[in-house]
């Protein structure tokens, strides 16, 4: 049976999960975008690397500081009115930032405070999100569904990313930053479209800090969950700034600006082959396959940092998303599978706090750091820890013994 008629006959015959992808496959779409609009924005109002490190941290940190207090709301009240909703907000917010960089009354604290705001508020639906796919398919569905939606999501930002640069060079910052905020409005029309009832949990904790420390008690329940997440922190550390601080830099001025969007499109064809590949490979012990597989992600800065032609940092980009996808999807499915549903938005929440909450720290340190040691030094530093943390995990045997449930 071929890839596409596996999608047509599995979970993409749910209208409720044809919505959800509908609606994050947009998102997804307007998402890559917004990061090397913003990139180049930044940079165009004379901003340095350090600059760009610290609009791009203060919108992280905005990210992180909400996420918790979403994945509690998630728990609590309508999963579709929070991404509803989120959606909504973020394209009020995406639209001014663009009316404000095409009218040329935007500057670095502008663009860093509509940056947090916007942060906070992607951030509150984003527990939600992850959790809503096990709401919209049949338990057999459910390793399908994950890496459908997978597939189809970044499938979105290969194009965006390939698309970016060119509108960026082509338009400016601001119309690139108004195709984002567009996104954002069909989004919301989609995810208006859902029809999965939220049934209140009983026993729902009064207090947040209560409804955090059940969610905190869960993460660590599984030592592969708090393990990994560790790992996660690591990797956003130091590659967090690799990407959206010297990338731009490195690769844009060496190659022009459209080079840096091609990068990260290849980055995202990696997303879609690996997405592809799990939707036929199931491994048995698929945590342990996509963990070995996560080590790959050192290839794309180690390319970055050693060659001086375009086609290796592609395929390092390539390997980094190959490695990265196929891991992720064994990641959600690991959790969808074996948290309690009544938890599973908070155990998101923790997932995406723990990964991200050092990112904002790599971010704003990134640009003094590689001007003190150099760019390429740096980015050498990044790849040898992305791809020594992965491989260090497996030395825990909750990962390498951690089974998929079959139906």
């Amino acid at each position: 049976m071929s890839t596409t008629t596996s999608v047509r006959t599995g979970p993409w015959r749910y209208p409720d999960f044809r919505n959800l992808v509908i609606g994050t496959t947009t998102s997804a779409l307007g998402n890559a975008i917004y990061p090397v609009a913003l990139a180049f924005a930044v940079l165009d109002l004379g901003g340095s690397a350090t600059d760009l490190g610290l609009v791009i941290a203060l919108f992280a940190l905005a990210d992180v500081a909400t996420v918790l207090f979403g994945g509690v709301l998630g728990d609590r009240v309508s999963r579709k009115l929070m991404m509803e909703g989120s959606s909504a907000a973020c394209a009020v917010t995406q639209g001014l930032l663009a009316v404000l960089l095409v009218g040329g009354w935007a500057t670095l604290p502008v663009l860093a405070l509509i940056g947090m705001v916007t942060g906070c508020l992607g951030a509150l639906s984003k527990p939600s999100s992850s959790a809503m796919t096990r709401l919209t398919v049949p338990a057999e569905e459910l390793p399908s569904a994950v890496a459908v939606r997978r597939v189809l999501e970044t499938g979105a930002m290969v194009v965006g990313f390939a698309f970016a640069g060119i509108l960026v060079a082509a338009v400016g910052s601001g119309w690139a930053i108004a195709v984002d905020g567009a996104t954002f409005v069909v989004a919301a029309l989609a995810f208006a479209r859902l029809r999965v009832p939220h049934t209140r949990p009983e026993g729902v904790r009064p207090s947040l800090r209560a409804d955090l420390a059940e969610g905190l008690q869960e993460v660590f329940r599984h030592t592969w969950l708090w393990l990994l997440i560790a790992q996660a922190l690591l990797y956003h550390l130091f590659y967090g700034g690799a990407q959206g601080v010297l990338g731009p830099i490195v690769v844009g001025d060496e190659f022009g600006r459209s080079a840096w969007g091609f990068a990260l499109g290849a980055l995202m064809v990696g997303f879609v082959v690996g997405g592809l590949v799990c939707l036929r490979w199931r491994p048995r012990h698929g945590l342990f396959a996509g963990t070995i597989l996560l080590s790959l992600t050192a290839t794309f800065p180690i390319a970055m940092a050693l060659s001086d032609h375009l086609l290796p940092i592609l395929v390092g980009a390539f390997l980094h998303g190959l490695g990265l996808e196929i891991f992720s999807v064994n990641w959600d499915l690991s959790i969808q599978q074996n948290i309690a549903e009544d938890k599973l938005a908070r155990v998101y929440s923790f997932d995406l706090v723990g990964s991200f909450v050092a990112r904002p720290i790599g971010l704003a340190l990134t640009g003094p750091v590689a001007a003190a040691v150099g760019f390429d030094t740096w980015l050498l530093v990044v790849g040898t820890i992305m791809g020594v943390s992965a491989l260090l995990a497996l030395l825990s045997p909750d990962v390498r013994h951690l089974e998929r449930t079959t139906t």
